[in-house]
């Protein structure tokens, strides 16, 4: 029995397009194991997530006989194979509750990713707690003045290890606006509330201050705009009037960890469509 494909697809919404994706499969004896649709009325976009036994076909045969198809809905699409884990880069800095929870669960089986090299601007002894196995380990401290140079160094482990995904796993750093169109579309981080919202330093003793009732954490992809990319993730927990800075902490740690997990596994099982400044996730 061959791996099962993943068909992910964007174009214009027009009639016709399930149904002439649909029968393309099932001409070539391919099997629909799920099937997510949205129709965006807002920007008249289509997105499409199709799970499929390819049969006979393989994929090169599937991508040359797709492509007329395609190009006829002038769609922007993508063919993967479902069960490949994709190789991910993990930055963090000395927060490593993220990086711990990722790691954990790449190693019971529930992420499909194979974690290639693990980057941070803290030395190695900043996140003893953590097992990082075989995993490598890379310390490249950065300053204003090395930002360049050091950015330059993680794009060079990404190209080197065959990084698909880029996790920054509380990385407490600003990307550069260059870094971040390099990694655009596959570079991942963590926010530590939503957004927008209590930016910067301390923000859950920002929260605190202001008396709020609920906090949350946000993944979303990285762009030139700090913060402000597509969101694909949030969660969030209720607190009460008793509950101190340092709680506030603890739960937020929670909620940061399960969130990004979350955001990395709806990506890596090819579930997340961009869609302009949003995401089309197709949950599963």
């Amino acid at each position: 029995m061959p791996d099962p494909f993943v068909l992910t697809l964007s174009c214009a919404d027009r009639p016709g397009i399930t149904a002439r994706v649909t029968s393309f499969l099932f001409e070539r004896g391919g099997n629909i194991l799920e099937a997510q649709q949205f129709n965006d009325r807002m920007s008249d976009a289509f997105f499409m997530r199709v799970e499929f036994d390819p049969g006979a076909i393989s994929r090169d045969a599937f991508r040359a006989e797709f492509a007329p198809l395609a190009s006829e809905f002038a769609m922007e699409w993508k063919l993967s194979l479902r069960d490949r884990p994709r190789r991910v880069l993990i930055m963090v800095s000395k927060f490593d509750h993220c990086l711990a929870d990722l790691l954990y669960r790449w190693r019971i089986g529930e992420l499909p990713m194979d974690p290639v090299a693990i980057v941070s601007n803290h030395p190695r002894a900043a996140i003893e707690h953590t097992d990082l196995g075989d995993v490598p380990f890379h310390h490249l401290p950065i300053t204003r003045d090395t930002k360049p140079a050091q950015e330059a160094q993680v794009r060079a482990i990404a190209e080197q290890s065959g990084a698909e995904l880029i996790v920054l796993a509380r990385y407490m750093q600003i990307l550069s606006d260059e870094h971040a169109a390099h990694f655009a579309g596959r570079c991942i981080n963590i926010h530590h509330s939503f957004l927008p919202g209590f930016k910067g330093a301390k923000p859950y003793h920002q929260a605190y201050e202001r008396g709020v009732k609920m906090i949350g954490a946000s993944a979303h992809y990285v762009t030139g705009d700090l913060d402000e990319g597509p969101i694909i993730h949030q969660d969030a927990e209720s607190i009460g009037h008793a509950d101190t800075p340092d709680a506030l902490v603890r739960k937020g740690r929670d909620i940061e960890s399960r969130v990004l997990a979350e955001a990395v596994r709806l990506h890596l099982e090819e579930r997340v469509l961009l869609n302009g400044q949003r995401t089309v996730v197709f949950r599963g």
